[in-house]
């Protein structure tokens, strides 16, 4: 489970991300077919320093619920209230295939309002961290999946936010790559960003604070069958 330094377990953690009895629902691109209703009240707190896991079966929602809590897709019910700066790892990675590393971190560092400098210190940063030293000056369509994947999650980490959203952000890393980005993941935690990493499944259940279950549209607390119902007929919050 994510440590926290010791004045964070001094007072309950801010909670830094909310979303109440979300809805959504897409319509059949088939003539006559019903509708899909994928979120149906879907709830979820998430407060500083707080490691989450969200998992869900096949077409169960989870990426819509991310693409909302982010704010790329609109909910036809419910809100988010977000209120803090957020890096979004979406699980097809939104890089532009002509630039390199180098020029990637540097476009999306001048969206993010940071100077060349602090960008270049950053990149050097991730790049060290995650084991891509070595392709700055590569070309995005020239890189492996794996390290495609390791400039997608720079990107959402470059300007430091203070919620992380992550949706299957290990995906193609190999077994270096993945203990180092739990090693990554623990030390954001434990200095205070909330983060939100959706996937398939948990192999370890340990390395979060609390995991949920996206079923039937809404999100369940817990690891067993007997999933407590977060949103709005449960008694507490997550």
């Amino acid at each position: 489970m994510a440590s926290e330094p010791e004045s964070k377990r001094d007072s309950e953690p801010s909670v830094v991300l909310e979303a109440t009895d979300l809805e959504k629902t897409y319509d059949s691109w088939v003539p006559f077919s019903p509708s899909v209703d994928v979120l149906d009240g879907a709830s979820l707190s998430i407060h500083e320093g707080e490691l989450l896991g969200i998992v869900g079966g096949n077409g169960s929602g989870k990426s819509t619920l991310m693409q909302i809590l982010v704010g790329v897709l609109d909910t036809d019910a419910g809100a988010v209230d977000r209120r803090g700066t957020i890096g979004w790892c979406p699980q097809e990675t939104l890089l532009y295939d002509r630039l390199t590393v180098r020029e990637t971190i540097r476009l999306f560092g001048r969206g993010y309002g940071l100077d060349r400098e602090r960008s270049r210190a950053r990149l050097e940063s991730l790049a060290d961290r995650l084991g891509f030293e070595e392709y700055l000056d590569t070309r995005i369509d020239r890189l492996s999946g794996g390290n495609r994947q390791k400039v997608n999650l720079s990107v959402a980490l470059l300007h430091e936010p203070d919620v992380l959203l992550l949706d299957e952000p290990y995906a193609g890393f190999d077994w270096k790559t993945y203990l180092a980005f739990w090693e990554l993941a623990e030390t954001l935690a434990a200095e205070g960003t909330a983060i939100a990493i959706i996937s398939h499944f948990v192999e370890n259940p340990d390395r979060f604070d609390a995991i949920y279950e996206l079923r039937d549209g809404r999100l369940h607390r817990g690891e067993s069958e007997e999933l407590e119902l977060v949103g709005s007929e449960s008694e507490g919050g997550p």
